[in-house]
């Protein structure tokens, strides 16, 4: 019933063409930008960029999100006339245990992917560790991440899944959507500059886990937890010089980047670490009748028309 929720709101389309242009409205002309500039004029952006610290660089880049997520709340709960819960969770309240879960699961999968390879051979992995500099970057980054997985999950897994989902009465559709949106709207990092586009597929399948989480799970929580740990520990455990967050991590891989090899990698991840996780995820949370959740049609329920708003 997770995409049923957005039945308890006012629907209109020009509350939703509101809500969706200012949500994703700066994205577009990121990406709009992005594909009318030339390699040579991103390049000399991305070299600009690593002329700040590695901090302030991740500061600028994080904070818009702690005011776009008050702004998709603001419209959310008095333009639409919804609860943020309803965002959240077709449950009676939201399970912060879900998002620690995640969260834990994802960052014990990412120490012990490091840890293993680099006991063998870390040849091409250096200690980066600088105390005040890494204790900057754990603060930052405790305080602001949570708005940037938030917003995105909030956009993506929550309001468009939710709004997709009540207009063409179906899942998989919002699902495939979100999931292809949430690539497309990462196409600007300069990973894919570095990698080529073939990266993309690897944030459109993250989209679909997060996506199929969402589904099965009746709520974003498990996204929100597994998507912030990921990012934490893409930010503090191990940096490169071309990811979309170069920061002080502790660890930083210094080997000349083959792009075949990468893509392969991240491949690897999506056909094995994401099965894995979504797995244990159904193991723990007793998840059944996979094709009703997934492809199964929406359609309002009397709970759900009439539902006052609650926070």
């Amino acid at each position: 019933m997770f995409i049923e929720q957005a039945y308890k709101g006012k629907n209109d389309w020009w509350r939703v063409a509101i809500t969706t242009a200012f949500s994703i409205g700066l994205f577009v002309i990121n990406i709009i930008v992005y594909l009318f500039t030339s390699k040579e004029d991103l390049q000399k952006t991305y070299d600009l960029l690593k002329g700040f610290s590695n901090n302030f660089s991740l500061f600028v880049n994080l904070i818009p999100f702690v005011f776009l997520l008050i702004m998709v709340f603001f419209l959310v709960y008095f333009l639409h006339e919804r609860s943020i819960k309803s965002l959240t969770t077709a449950r009676k309240k939201i399970d912060f245990r879900r998002i620690l879960f995640s969260f834990l699961l994802i960052v014990i999968i990412s120490i012990v992917s490091f840890a293993i390879p680099y006991y063998f051979d870390h040849s091409n992995i250096i200690v980066n560790f600088n105390p005040f500099r890494f204790f900057i970057l754990l603060v930052m980054s405790l305080l602001l991440f949570p708005f940037q997985i938030g917003f995105e999950e909030y956009v993506f897994r929550g309001y468009l899944m939710q709004q997709i989902g009540i207009v063409v009465r179906n899942k998989w559709t919002p699902l495939l959507i979100t999931s292809v949106l949430f690539g497309i709207f990462h196409s600007a990092n300069p990973e894919v500059a570095e990698l080529g586009f073939g990266v993309m597929f690897f944030y459109i399948g993250t989209g679909l886990l997060l996506g199929i989480m969402t589904l099965m799970d009746d709520s974003i929580e498990l996204s929100l937890g597994f998507h912030l740990g990921n990012n934490l520990m893409a930010a503090l455990l191990v940096t490169t010089d071309f990811s979309a967050l170069h920061t002080d991590a502790l660890f930083k891989y210094t080997a000349k980047q083959n792009s075949s090899e990468m893509l392969l990698e991240m491949l690897v991840s999506i056909a094995i670490t994401y099965p894995i996780i979504l797995f244990i995820l159904a193991k723990k949370y007793k998840w059944n009748n996979w094709k009703e959740r997934l492809t199964g049609k929406v359609q309002p329920s009397k709970n759900t028309l009439s539902e006052n708003i609650k926070l």
